[in-house]
């Protein structure tokens, strides 16, 4: 068609065609015809030019070729940069609704994700961006909250010391919270490279709260608050095995009240409640730091003292009647007393098993009420078992 309208006199322009050579080649050509004229200005034919353009189409086939491949590498880029910027979205809405504050920290220590409930912990501002800032800082900001900041500081240095997880540990912060805390290294794809720390912090007040109410109510006596039979024979096994072990003596004062029935039977049991609370301040104020006192019933009481003697063991029974024998009450108008029978077993003068040690002081104990009331007596055959 082109020829056509040249041989008809129009002008040429440069047009690239594809040519089958005779060896079954081809090649790319420019060609460029101009028509030839006479005076009359009749056309006489065309004359053409012919151009190999072959290396300069094989050149712009490669750069259409790279062209298109990095526009498909850019366009998976953009492809894979979106599913990623959307799977981050996704983690970050995920790490804000769970409990747990978690913190990410890379290699150089800086902080590069922390969620909402880290920063409701540690007291920092919801919306307060913590990317880029070193693990050190975080540390520094949050220490007037942790009730022992020296022994959270070594902590610290020995879990970066080594690239092993952590075990759970729990913080004590000054505001009475507990939080547990645990870490572990984040593996690269790279074996034995470490693309930083993952830290878990929780909230276990809550938690711990109520496991020491249910060891509270398991182990103490809900009216005084002292610790209840049940562990009064677990001590009392636990304080001979170690008596035995470093060849020392335990005591065991066992004591119940003279005039605690009339209080109760005269003036009702919220009275005689009123005296058996007043007799546990009473008494655990002359109670040794070592020595541990309970209530194992009614108005029967004990005290466990380790490390003792006969002279140290009588000296805490005077001290122990002096001081509930001390105690005045009023009720309807009326004044009350009360005083003790107290008898005394010690671990392994006159028993060699928790048991048998009960059984001394107990017989002791009636002794003392038998002698007359608001009296001591320490344990001897003649008393039985």
């Amino acid at each position: 068609t082109r020829a056509q309208e040249a041989l008809a006199g129009a002008s040429g322009e440069n047009f690239e065609v594809r040519l089958l050579r005779r060896d079954g080649g081809v090649v790319w050509v420019s060609l460029n015809w101009q028509p030839i004229y006479d005076e009359a200005g009749v056309c006489l034919g065309v004359r053409v030019s012919a151009d190999d353009i072959q290396s300069r189409k094989e050149a712009e086939l490669k750069l259409l070729d790279t062209v298109t491949a990095l526009r498909r590498e850019q366009g998976l880029r953009d492809y894979y940069l979106t599913r990623s910027e959307e799977e981050r979205s996704r983690l970050e809405a995920l790490l804000d609704l769970i409990k747990l504050g978690v913190l990410f920290v890379d290699r150089d220590g800086r902080a590069q994700h922390a969620n909402r409930m880290l920063k409701l912990i540690w007291g920092m501002a919801l919306d307060e961006n913590l990317s880029g800032m070193r693990d050190s800082v975080l540390i520094e900001r949050t220490a007037a909250l942790r009730a022992d900041e020296d022994g959270y500081r070594e902590r610290m240095t020995q879990i970066l010391a080594t690239r092993l997880p952590t075990e759970p540990m729990d913080i004590l912060l000054r505001d009475g919270r507990i939080i547990r805390e645990q870490s572990a290294l984040v593996p690269s794809a790279t074996p034995g490279r470490f693309l930083g720390r993952v830290w878990i912090y929780e909230d276990v007040t809550a938690e711990r709260r109520a496991a020491e109410a249910l060891v509270q109510m398991a182990e103490r006596d809900p009216l005084t608050n002292l610790y209840n039979r049940r562990r009064f024979h677990e001590e009392l096994e636990r304080m001979i095995a170690d008596a035995s072990r470093r060849h020392t003596q335990l005591g065991l004062l066992l004591f119940d009240l003279d005039g605690f029935k009339p209080v109760n039977d005269r003036h009702g049991h919220q009275a005689g409640d009123q005296v058996l609370m007043k007799l546990a301040r009473e008494v655990g104020a002359v109670v040794r730091r070592n020595e541990i006192f309970f209530r194992l019933g009614g108005d029967e009481f004990g005290v466990l003292a380790p490390d003792t003697d006969e002279q140290a063991i009588t000296g805490l029974a005077r001290r122990i009647g002096k001081r509930v024998s001390g105690m005045n009450f009023e009720f309807d108008g009326e004044r009350a007393y009360v005083t003790v029978s107290t008898g005394i077993g010690i671990y392994p003068v006159h028993a060699s098993t928790g048991e048998a040690l009960l059984g001394a002081a107990d017989a002791a104990m009636y002794a003392a009420k038998n002698d007359g009331k608001n009296a001591f007596r320490m344990y001897q055959r003649r008393h039985g078992t």
